[in-house]
């Protein structure tokens, strides 16, 4: 799971540049990123910058990310 966090005052596309360069710094390091999640979610008054977040997720921790989520900050 490859989980790019934006502080508020960075925007959706620049966080995004940052999860491409992170990922392909994973996968030259033979992790495959299975999940990933990018945007602004805890956020600390329109802040500059972002902060990156993997996890290893195995067959139950997958089940458990791809659950429903119905929650005032994310929802799927």
């Amino acid at each position: 799971l490859l989980l790019v966090n934006g502080f508020g005052g960075t925007p959706t596309i620049e966080l995004y540049l940052m999860y491409n360069a992170a990922r392909r710094m994973l996968e030259q390091r033979g992790l495959r990123i299975v999940r990933s999640l990018v945007g602004s979610y805890v956020t600390s008054l329109d802040m500059a910058g972002c902060s990156l977040t993997v996890s290893l997720l195995d067959a139950e921790t997958t089940a458990l990310w791809d659950a429903p989520v119905r929650t005032a900050a994310l929802k799927w």
